[in-house]
């Protein structure tokens, strides 16, 4: 993947975190948050990098293409360490293990997150309003997302972004199904934070994030800080560790991007005509807007109301629930840009009822739209 094109902004940036990575060294919470004793904990590393010949020549690969220094690259990799925990927590489950979304949706749409989202709406209300302003991203949208991703910045993760991207990019586990594919992806993003390191002068070591390499409020990967990260509070850096404002307009901007359609619902309900419901062919596009209104109907789905007019593609969304019957809906082409972000209907729905949840709490019924 070429290297995407990088505003000055975003050296500021890496500064500016590089300081709050200190800060936290020396015991000050970044949020104010209480940090509990299982977050706190760093994750037990394992054998390191610096012996093996696959991460060395990749690390020659990448100082090639990005136009690093190959030593300060062979030096940095060699300071990753493989961490048992990340290749687990990527492994898929084991084969019959159910979805279930109700239990899903119980992680995320609970009181703690719902407090959490409204003290963050109390405190960034203008921003939230001038975002969705200005990208037609609705702010329970973007509220849904932080608050999911990170419980509105009081967990941004713990794991070492170096050690996250080379363990998902050496050691991606073969069992997953695209295990292959995993893996170039995660070469590509280590690829992309050294260069941003380099660019920032900042120390890679010094990043903290999830399992995955994503880091900050809005848990970005390192392709999406040059792609998409915003200054929205115009203090002339990108910091999205400890300005809600950043990340407020990150998420929107990030949104816009993918083609957000202000005003189009994300889903509308849906249910099924015995006689006429071809389920297999209404379910093979999987997430992806496809049908017309006409054509999902034909198919044997039943639409009612607003759902009847609306301008945008259609897919059928199924979410399972154990061992009772599967719940299904219909969406949109919003529906399909909040997988963007994470590949997965039962993500974006989650995304979507916690952010509604926040905002039935602060007195808005129904949320604020654009």
């Amino acid at each position: 993947m070429p290297l995407p094109a990088i505003r000055p902004t975003i050296a500021l940036f890496f500064i500016a975190i590089s300081a709050l990575s200190i800060r936290a060294e020396a015991g000050i919470h970044h949020h104010k948050k209480k940090v509990s004793k299982a977050a706190a904990s760093a994750p037990i590393p394992g054998p390191s990098y610096a012996l093996r010949t696959d991460a060395m020549q990749a690390a020659d690969e990448i100082a090639q293409l990005r136009h690093l220094d190959a030593t300060w690259v062979r030096q940095t990799l060699a300071q990753a360490h493989y961490i048992p925990a990340i290749a687990k927590a990527v492994t898929p489950p084991a084969a019959g293990v159910a979805k279930n979304w109700q239990v899903y949706r119980s992680r995320f749409v609970e009181p703690q997150r719902i407090r959490a989202g409204v003290a963050f709406w109390q405190a960034n209300r203008d921003t939230l309003l001038r975002a969705q302003a200005q990208t037609g991203v609705p702010v329970e949208i973007i509220l849904g997302i932080i608050g999911v991703e990170t419980i509105y910045g009081q967990q941004m993760g713990n794991y070492r972004v170096l050690d996250a991207l080379a363990t998902l990019a050496f050691d991606f586990p073969a069992s997953h199904p695209r295990a292959t594919e995993r893996s170039a992806y995660f070469k590509s993003e280590l690829a992309q934070f050294l260069s941003l390191m380099s660019l920032s002068g900042t120390d890679p070591a010094s990043q903290r994030g999830s399992y995955a390499g994503a880091m900050g409020m809005p848990q970005f990967m390192p392709s999406s800080w040059s792609r998409y990260a915003v200054d929205f509070d115009g203090d002339g850096k990108i910091d999205l560790y400890s300005s809600p404002a950043d990340a407020i307009g990150s998420v929107a901007n990030y949104f816009k991007a993918y083609g957000w359609q202000a005003g189009l619902p994300t889903h509308y309900p849906v249910s099924f005509d015995p006689s006429r419901l071809d389920l297999p062919a209404l379910m093979a596009p999987d997430i992806l807007p496809t049908f017309t209104v006409a054509s999902f109907q034909a198919a044997g789905a039943v639409l009612e109301g607003d759902a009847l007019q609306t301008p945008s593609k259609l897919a059928l969304i199924e979410l399972q629930n154990g061992d009772a019957p599967p719940s299904y809906l219909a969406g949109t082409n919003n529906f399909y840009v909040i997988t963007r972000y994470n590949w997965s209907s039962y993500y974006a729905l989650a995304v979507i009822e916690l952010g509604q949840a926040v905002m039935q709490a602060v007195g808005q019924h129904p949320p604020i739209t654009p």
